[in-house]
């Protein structure tokens, strides 16, 4: 019985190292590629073709039905005069709907579970092609019941933002090989191919705080709302790893 537990435990021991023999067999060799790691950006500065503008009309009531009445009926003032205007149906959405109860507070300044009256916000999100007619819809909806700016942008259609971005990565890759080149030679090495390219982007429209706009001037007898277009940067990063020798 010895003798057949001593053979058991040898034939264990070859089979146990010969399936570590495969495994180790079967690992990957490291790479011995010498690499130069370097990264590059690139930059598109362009004019915008798009505008996005949400307004809000902001009512307030002690009855809520009669704030929602008076809100949808200034609200219905707005998207009427935005289509007359030309604006076409797509590029008017609802951006939010809001009935917020505002409570009184007690000698103490605490808050009380009583009512004093309701507030409700519509908001309107309203996408123009035409950027050299933003002041020109801001006054509109002001004056047709807009009492707010929630948010204002200059930027890029989609197919813009794309058609600039290839031209920005264009420019970045060619950073990075610029200053891969100039690495390689000052080592004395050689540049013989790409061992792995890594790609990102940022994007940054430029944005108009509605504070400064003035949403609360009479609709007659005010000075247009001016709104430069400007500039903006499409920018397009890399990270490229080449193989030298």
């Amino acid at each position: 019985m010895r003798g057949k537990a001593a053979l058991l435990g040898i034939a264990l021991m070859v089979l146990c190292a010969a399936v570590i023999g495969n495994v180790t067999a079967q690992l990957p060799e490291e790479s011995k590629d010498k690499l130069i790691h370097v990264s590059g950006t690139g930059k598109v500065t362009t004019t915008p073709d798009e505008a996005v503008v949400v307004f809000a009309v902001e009512t307030e009531n002690t009855d809520v039905k009669t704030a929602q009445q008076q809100n949808a009926e200034r609200m219905d003032a707005v998207v009427n005069a935005l289509k007359r205007a030309g604006i076409p149906e797509k590029d008017i959405r609802t951006a939010g709907y809001n009935i917020i109860p505002i409570t009184e507070t007690d000698s103490r300044g605490l808050t009380t579970a009583r009512v004093k009256y309701y507030r409700v916000i519509n908001s309107l999100e309203v996408t123009l092609n035409d950027v050299n007619r933003a002041g020109e819809i801001v006054d509109l909806a002001v004056e047709n019941g807009a009492n707010k700016v929630n948010r204002f942008s200059f930027t890029l259609s989609d197919a813009k933002q794309q058609e600039f971005r290839s031209q920005a990565l264009t420019a970045a890759v060619a950073q990075a090989r610029g200053d891969a080149d100039a690495v390689a030679a000052a080592i004395g090495k050689t540049i013989v191919d790409v061992k792995e390219v890594n790609v990102g982007n940022s994007y940054i429209p430029l944005v108009y705080d509605s504070r400064l706009m003035g949403m609360e001037k009479a609709a007659s007898g005010a000075a247009p709302t001016p709104l430069e277009v400007g500039e903006i940067d499409v920018t397009a990063t890399v990270s490229i790893s080449y193989i030298i020798s």
